[in-house]
């Protein structure tokens, strides 16, 4: 009996306690998501001119938003690599791997040689470079929702499964912050010779940080039950094809228009206001800047309705936001002052945030644990490359040949896709 009683105390002091998963959760995701958000703001801000710089900058522009766009068709092979060893080796060891991989690959990005050094070898390693974030993000976004939600006790799996995506804010809000800060310390001519690599550099310390709060950790209770069960499987993205494809189907609909708001309100926005509208890019950014905090903050207000109410009809909620938010598109957006820009980057934020909250726990629960870091993270990614990968190339495309209010009726048109999903996707599981 003591020696039992021991080992009870042991297991008990060797768990982690919650806030450290939670915190373990939320910090991998605001690194990995700050290095993503910080090649998205040089994309439009730097890249155009110093690895892709042509006589229309406009071409410039479309160069820089197809690498861009390069990251979220690696992500689905990052889900798949990174997955299966989620799904066979454990959740722990994945995430170091993920958050590594994406770590390097930005820390890479801050030391690479401009056109005018290297010619076409330049934008070809930056486009390398990119394509090993993605890689990493595939891997990363699951493993950390997994962590959350398979640590949350009955009751509170939307509010754990909200952590990790409040990286998302956060982590915009450290990039953008850091290029603010750039920007008010060095003039133009210094920012662009150098001072833009320096949140890609810097990412290094984060990274690290992220390292030693994840290797402290041990793995989930329901990856330890598969594990017990002896329940793993030798292909895990193979079973989730062959035995999970509406899942997978529902799962990636599902995230579409999450994916098509973000992106229009983060990238596409900063382009078109500072080259179409005029704005200065410090002001727009500060602008971008108030719009996260209540992206930040509506995210857990979704998670607790979400756990009250439902995860499905949280998301059905956020999602005729959206379809109404895309017919408000042209007229706040287009006005092209500050009060009217300020309540666009308002409204469709704290709608990001609404749909953004739950939505993990949803793409977790809609497969078997034996199968879910994989399954999870390819309906992610999946929905990455329909809905946010050339979602500011397409707004961009339209905006130019049919205004800003054909933007809003794209918007309107992959809400509609994703309303359509979630009517078909299960209702709320068993918490236990």
């Amino acid at each position: 009996m003591r020696r039992d009683g021991v080992t009870r105390d042991v297991a008990a002091q060797a768990t982690p306690s919650k806030r450290r998963v939670l915190f373990a959760s939320l910090i991998g995701t605001t690194i990995e998501f700050f290095d993503f958000y910080i090649y998205a703001t040089a994309a439009v801000l730097v890249f155009p001119s110093l690895f892709f710089p042509a006589d229309d900058p406009a071409s410039s522009t479309l160069q820089s938003l197809a690498t861009f766009a390069l990251a979220f068709f690696a992500r689905p092979i990052g889900s798949a690599v990174f997955g299966h060893f989620g799904d066979r080796v454990g959740r722990k060891a994945t995430l170091v791997a993920a958050l590594l991989t994406m770590g390097l690959s930005t820390v890479a990005i801050g030391l690479l040689p401009t056109h005018a050094q290297w010619g076409v070898a330049a934008p070809a390693l930056l486009a390398l470079c990119r394509f090993g974030q993605g890689l990493g993000l595939g891997g990363e976004w699951g493993g950390a929702v997994l962590l959350a939600t398979e640590n949350a006790p009955p009751g509170k799996r939307a509010w754990y499964g909200m952590f990790p995506q409040l990286g998302a804010p956060f982590g915009f809000l450290l990039a953008t912050g850091s290029f603010l800060l750039l920007t008010g310390l060095l003039d133009e001519a210094d920012f662009m010779a150098w001072g833009w690599r320096l949140p890609f550099v810097g990412s290094a310390v984060l990274v690290f940080l992220g390292l030693w709060i994840r290797l402290s950790l041990t793995e989930t209770p329901a990856f330890q039950r598969v594990l017990d069960r002896q329940a793993r499987v030798a292909m895990p993205m193979a079973e989730v094809l062959r035995r999970h494809p509406r899942a997978l189907l529902l799962g990636t609909v599902s995230a579409l228009a999450t994916f098509v708001l973000f992106y229009l309100m983060t990238v596409f926005a900063l382009s078109w206001g500072t080259s179409r509208l005029g704005y200065a890019r410090e002001t727009f950014l500060w602008l971008q800047m108030a719009g996260v905090l209540l992206f930040a903050a509506t995210i857990p207000l979704s998670a607790l309705y979400a756990d009250r109410v439902g995860r499905r009809r949280m998301m059905v909620a956020a999602t005729v936001a959206i379809m109404a938010f895309g017919l408000l598109f042209q007229p706040l957006f287009a006005a092209g002052h500050a009060g009217s820009t300020a309540i666009f980057l308002a409204l469709g934020l704290g709608i990001m945030g609404l749909t953004y909250g739950p939505l993990g726990t949803i793409l977790a629960e809609l497969f078997p644990a034996e199968v879910r870091y994989s399954g999870a993270s390819l309906a992610f990614n999946l929905s990455g490359i329909f809905g946010a990968s050339l979602a500011p190339y397409i707004a961009t495309w339209l905006a130019e040949r049919h205004g800003l209010g054909a933007v809003g009726l794209y918007l309107s048109a992959a809400a509609l896709l994703t309303l359509a999903a979630l009517w078909k996707v299960p209702g709320q599981p068993d918490d236990s």
